[in-house]
């Protein structure tokens, strides 16, 4: 599928971004999934024309109608890769590659954790929330990557190319049907339980599940879609120490045809800032997509 803006990211920014990119009649994109916003599930009460205590799931569900009233299309589906192939930008799905003139990134900031003994302990001992950054570290060892979603996914498949041996480790996969048959097609190891805790001495030696224990050199903990960070490096842009995009005042990044919004621009975390950016985004992007 081809368009003119593709939007990374289903929260305030990525959806404020959509809305403004479809009124300036871009063939637009917004590609992610709601509940992976920090909006989701909560209250916001200091947001302009937002009634008493809004509810967060509300508004984000409101906005993705309205983005989609004004002929944006909307996937419901996290990004897996991203790369820029002669002036145009590619990225992967679940399901499939979407190709755009330009991309605006509004995923986040925040990285998940699992909150288990030993995961804070032995943090760059073989615990690591970024399979991409620190693969070359586990060649020929055997590693187990968590989480239900599609950065687990791919994450699992890029490690098998590094790993001697890769367990995923998947409660309830939440991805598409397709992407489970690729990574067993690339022998990563399925298993569906939870983990309990992470050990060792001085790094990782084993993980304990609910059912069982498994020795492991590397412990991935990949909790949701791919990071800003990770996404970022995809398209050539190197991230800040802390894991923000650097963008100018009008959302553009150092790379042509890259935008980026909300709060993986930095502080403050905050509904209307991500809003305000992600108008600002939108409209620079359509208008920069009309003249490629």
């Amino acid at each position: 599928m081809d368009f003119d803006v593709a939007v990374v990211g289903a929260g305030p920014a990525g959806i404020q971004a959509g809305i403004h990119a479809s009124r300036k009649k871009a063939r637009t994109i917004i590609i992610g999934k709601t509940e992976n916003s920090a909006l989701y599930g909560t209250h916001v009460e200091n947001l302009f024309g937002a009634p008493g205590k809004a509810d967060g799931s509300e508004l984000l569900s409101e906005g993705l109608s309205k983005a989609g009233s004004f002929g944006c299309t909307i996937l419901k589906e996290n990004v897996v890769s991203a790369g820029n192939d002669n002036g145009s930008f590619i990225l992967v799905t679940e399901s499939g590659e979407i190709r755009s003139k330009t991309v605006i990134l509004a995923p986040g900031i925040h990285r998940n954790k699992l909150d288990v003994p030993g995961e804070k302990e032995f943090l760059g001992k073989g615990v690591s929330y970024c399979a991409s950054c620190d693969c070359n570290f586990y060649k020929g060892k055997t590693v187990a990557v968590i989480g239900d979603e599609s950065e687990a996914a791919s994450s699992a498949e890029l490690m098998t190319k590094y790993a001697e041996r890769t367990y995923w480790i998947t409660e309830d996969p939440k991805v598409s049907s397709a992407m489970i048959t690729k990574t067993g097609s690339a022998g990563v190891l399925m298993i569906k339980d939870v983990l309990k805790e992470i050990s060792g001495s001085s790094k990782v030696e084993k993980i304990i599940l609910a059912t069982q224990e498994l020795t492991v050199d590397g412990v991935f903990i990949e909790l949701g879609g791919r990071s800003s960070a990770d996404l970022a490096l995809d398209l050539d842009i190197m991230p800040e120490v802390d894991g923000t995009i650097r963008t100018d005042r009008d959302c553009r990044t150092s790379v042509k045809g890259v935008f980026a919004c909300g709060d993986v621009t930095g502080k403050p975390w905050q509904a209307a800032k991500a809003i305000g950016q992600g108008a600002v985004a939108g409209i620079n992007a359509a208008d920069l997509a009309k003249v490629i």
